[in-house]
């Protein structure tokens, strides 16, 4: 039975993707420059052949970031000096923009890249998820523990109050 070989090096490191991924307009998004990057093509080829299949990446799958925007993702990561002396704001692609960007590029190593991004969304929407629920949990605990901790903690209070003990007579009294 023969393996799969893949040269991406079982494709990359979650945290390099998880670094990359941006949150901008409520949408996880990640910047053309990076996805460039990560596949092992220049920035202006990857624009090339978007603006190719420019049919293929409506509104809600890749934008231009506005001036705010690109200074907000420069002021978060100042490790991109090629976005942050560009004149031009940069294209940035949701998940599913990164989906169909596998298909306009179309090589292996896109498509491992790819694999391994689509990986890396699908934790951290896990991660959220879960983080959602624990939260979900502990408010009902609170909620339904809140009435016994109550008493509890006065019935302690009680008990760390020294009770107040009778004053006895001064002097020496006969029975």
């Amino acid at each position: 039975m023969k393996t799969r070989k893949t040269d991406v090096k079982t494709t990359l490191d979650e945290k390099i993707i998880e670094r990359r991924i941006f949150i901008i307009r409520g949408k996880k998004i990640m910047l053309g420059h990076d996805l460039a990057e990560l596949y092992g093509v220049e920035t202006r080829t990857l624009n090339q052949a978007v603006k190719r299949n420019l049919e293929r990446f409506p509104q809600d799958f890749m934008f231009q970031l506005t001036h705010e925007e690109k200074s907000k993702v420069i002021t978060i990561c100042d490790n991109l000096p090629n976005v942050k002396f560009s004149p031009v704001n940069p294209y940035v692609f949701t998940e599913h923009g990164i989906l169909m960007l596998s298909s306009v590029l179309n090589s292996r190593r896109a498509i491992l890249v790819n694999i391994q991004i689509m990986r890396t969304f699908t934790k951290l929407r896990e991660m959220l998820a879960s983080h959602v629920g624990l939260k979900r949990k502990i408010e009902e605990m609170e909620k339904k523990y809140n009435y016994q901790f109550k008493v509890v903690f006065e019935a302690i209070k009680k008990l760390l109050d020294p009770p107040e003990k009778p004053k006895g007579l001064i002097g020496f009294h006969v029975k």
